[in-house]
């Protein structure tokens, strides 16, 4: 199934021509679907979708984030069970699971330098990269180097004023990770939408059975389950509604 060509020829625009109604059209319309048709997503645009999820703003550009595809018809049984059997796993075209890692920064880091757009790399960028992201991570045997960066912190919060904390530990790693593949998952789930599919985002799994699945190991974090596909006739379950904006915004 493919979107409405005059609104997919809008949302490619390359320029920086707003495209407020087209992607207003995405956001109103999409909805978290718990049932699906029988119709395929292409592996084109599934790719594409994982392109444009792949895009997201993300900390560094670090992209802390992988995403499985749950295709071979064995695994897709133990992950619909994993996923106790919810309907948007087991009606779901395709099955995947979006993993955050909490171990590749620094691997990322150089891979960001030796593949850096812009050559020679700049100076500031290979700082950047080798002596301020290494120490922003770095945590040390039992926590050695965060309990040194935490002083040297507050030393500089006193005589300098604002300054961002570092990462002191290994859950403040995590949050960092997930925070940055939540959004990749989002992009993913617009993509889906804008090429005329939907999704459904699921926390509720069985996440050490899924990884054993995967074969994750420790540093892997399974943010959520999207199962995707095309919307069924009684694929959406309930009304939509939000509490009132001014609930949640604050101008201060």
């Amino acid at each position: 199934m493919t979107p409405d060509t005059d609104n997919q020829a809008n949302i490619a625009t390359p320029d920086n021509t707003p495209q407020l109604q087209a992607f207003r059209a995405i956001v109103e319309s999409r909805r978290s679907v718990r049932r699906f048709t029988d119709t395929p997503i292409p592996d084109d645009v599934l790719a594409d979708c994982l392109r444009l999820a792949m895009l997201a703003p993300n900390s560094s550009n670090l992209q802390p984030w992988e995403f499985y595809v749950i295709d071979n018809a064995d695994s897709r049984k133990r992950a619909v069970k994993n996923c106790m059997n919810q309907n948007a796993a087991k009606t779901s075209a395709r099955l995947i699971a979006v993993v955050a890692r909490t171990d590749v920064w620094h691997d990322h880091a150089k891979q960001i330098l030796r593949e850096y757009p812009d050559t020679p790399v700049p100076k500031k960028v290979k700082d950047y990269y080798t002596k301020v992201v290494a120490m922003d991570f770095l945590r040390g045997p039992a926590n050695v180097v965060s309990v040194a960066k935490w002083s040297a912190i507050q030393v500089v919060r006193r005589i300098k004023g604002p300054i961002k904390s570092p990462y002191y530990t290994f859950e403040d790693t995590k949050n960092w990770a997930t925070n940055n593949t939540a959004l990749a998952a989002e992009n993913l789930m617009l993509a889906l939408r804008a090429h005329g599919f939907d999704s459904c985002p699921m926390g509720g799994f069985d996440e050490p059975a899924m990884k054993r699945l995967l074969k994750l190991g420790d540093d892997h974090h399974i943010v959520m389950m999207i199962g995707a596909g095309e919307r069924a006739d009684n694929g959406v379950y309930n009304t939509q509604f939000r509490f009132d904006q001014t609930q949640f915004v604050h101008y201060v």
